[in-house]
């Protein structure tokens, strides 16, 4: 169960932080220029009708790499990821207030350091709400890639399932819904620890 639940982090984990990372930018350029706005999103969105198991079998056929190989599903879920967030990050940054950025602009900041030091900051609980979804999107999505033999906790449900193991069965639901709630409530502290301001303006009222 530990090894099964550690490969499954793995896979959900790590593409969520890429996906986040590729978003980023791709976010700033559609909240950047307008005009760039609807290619951006609508580009990325529509990455997310992809079937996932089609998905994991074309893989190693664009990369080159087995069919058995995890970077086909960390690749797969990046990508899910990047269509899920990018949208999420440019409202988020589109939300930051005017004033905010004129008067971060009077005070020097300029560019990329108004973007790190001003607006992602300010952006932070709209792009964690976002991270949130994909988390809990990836850890479902992952389960589908014991289909095509990358072993974790879909595995406990193919397994179940096919032998009518009740038990098994319940058990990889749960140890999926746990793993979930794990990575929700990570996000969680992660968004508070990076905006102190939020809890003292709650402390306040």
């Amino acid at each position: 169960m530990l090894d099964l639940a550690g490969a499954h982090l793995y896979l959900a984990g790590v593409p969520l932080l890429v996906g986040l990372v590729v978003s980023l930018p791709l976010g700033w350029v559609a909240k950047r220029w307008p005009r760039s706005s609807p290619a951006v999103i609508t580009s990325t969105g529509l990455l997310y009708t992809i079937p996932s198991l089609a998905l994991f079998v074309i893989m190693p056929l664009l990369l080159g790499t087995q069919i058995l190989d995890p970077v086909n599903v960390l690749v797969a879920m990046t990508i899910y990821t990047v269509a899920l967030l990018t949208r999420t990050v440019a409202d988020g940054l589109t939300a930051v207030p005017d004033h905010v950025e004129q008067a971060a602009t009077a005070m020097g900041y300029k560019g990329l350091r108004r973007l790190v030091g001003v607006e992602l900051p300010l952006a932070v609980p709209v792009i964690a709400a976002g991270l949130r979804v994909a988390a809990v999107s990836n850890v479902s999505i992952v389960s589908v890639a014991s289909v095509v033999g990358v072993s974790q906790l879909g595995d406990l449900l193919v397994d179940g399932y096919n032998r009518v193991i009740w038990a098994e069965l319940t058990t990889g639901i749960l140890a999926c819904v746990l793993l979930a709630l794990v990575l929700d409530l990570a996000i969680q502290a992660g968004s508070r620890a990076l905006t102190p301001w939020v809890r003292a303006q709650g402390g306040r009222s």
